[in-house]
């Protein structure tokens, strides 16, 4: 049984860390969330310390360090912000620890590089959660994929979760913070795009805003037309009217690939992996990182050439920017 540390334990996707970290038979000794809503903590761990200050957190994480070998922690779950991603993740390697980090691991490829090198001085590794390469029909898709050679396959990729006016007010919605709707919700799909399709040839922006962006990818063996939105609005009538907050849409040479089920367990997966020593480590990581860059800082093309077609209509002074 490992022991781990939990920075973040007040957020959204903490309570599947820790249901990774309790369905995989180990132990969360620690966590720390400024905020002290982390009564969810009573359903899985109940005995973890927990602090809301950093600096007595770090102490007693160190006083374990200290200690006996079996209070020791092994392994530092991280699901802060995102751009407070890159000191979390040293701290736990200047604690002796291997990282596990939610997406995206850093903001920029040069926090990439420099936690490369600290990775290989410290003989710890970082670990990022890349959970859709560990889904079924992702996994299939990219067999298939592979066994048509050097063909080139158009695909049309939607993603739409819708987010309240809290969004805009939070750190999400702010770009020197999460890295934008292209990082903050993207860089997973990104991710699986670069995965089965292999690496960009050219990359087109067509609307970038702060709650949604619109572009093209050139990649080795697709041409991909992409829309991310966190406005309701720009769901499907029937979906609004059916309560359905989400849709991921993914039209494959004119066909539709259904990948809406099978998120479930994939964080219990990932851990499983990590835990074999076979995580997703910096070199599987950095090709999304510098594309969600590139796309940040690409000049905005507007609606011109092969766009998606929910962009149409949509301008740089309208709803992506509202």
């Amino acid at each position: 049984m490992n022991n781990f540390a939990l920075i973040g334990a007040a957020g959204f996707i903490a309570p599947r860390h820790m249901q990774a970290i309790k369905d995989t038979g180990n132990n969360l000794a620690v966590a720390l969330d400024k905020h002290d809503s982390v009564g969810i903590l009573d359903r899985y761990f109940p005995d973890a310390a927990f602090f809301t200050e950093f600096e007595r957190f770090d102490r007693h994480v160190e006083k374990l360090r200290r200690g006996p070998s079996d209070r020791h922690i092994s392994y530092v779950s991280i699901c802060s912000p995102n751009y407070l991603h890159d000191a979390h993740i040293r701290f736990a390697l200047r604690v002796h620890a291997d990282a596990i980090c939610e997406k995206p691991l850093v903001l920029e490829p040069w926090n990439v590089d420099a936690l490369a090198e600290l990775e290989k001085e410290s003989g710890r590794r970082i670990n990022s959660i890349l959970q859709l390469r560990l889904h079924p029909a992702i996994m299939a898709l990219r067999e298939k994929v592979a066994a048509t050679g050097d063909k080139i396959h158009n695909i049309d990729l939607t993603y739409i979760t819708s987010r309240g006016r809290w969004y805009l007010a939070s750190w999400k919605g702010n770009d020197q913070k999460s890295g934008g709707v292209a990082m903050n919700i993207g860089v997973h799909f990104f991710d699986m795009l670069l995965w089965i399709f292999g690496p960009v040839v050219r990359n087109t922006v067509h609307l970038l805003g702060p709650i949604c962006a619109a572009g093209y990818l050139e990649l080795q063996r697709a041409r991909v037309r992409w829309f991310l939105s966190v406005d309701a609005g720009d769901l499907p009538k029937a979906a609004l009217q059916q309560g359905i907050t989400t849709q991921r849409a993914l039209i494959l040479n004119g066909e539709e690939f259904e990948f809406s089920e099978g998120f479930t367990d994939l964080h219990k997966k990932s851990y499983e992996h990590i835990l074999a020593g076979q995580g997703f480590g910096i070199p599987d990581i950095r090709p999304s990182i510098e594309l969600v860059h590139d796309i940040r800082n690409a000049p905005k093309a507007g609606l011109t050439g092969d766009y998606h077609p929910m962009a149409f209509g949509k301008t740089e002074v309208n709803s992506c920017n509202l």
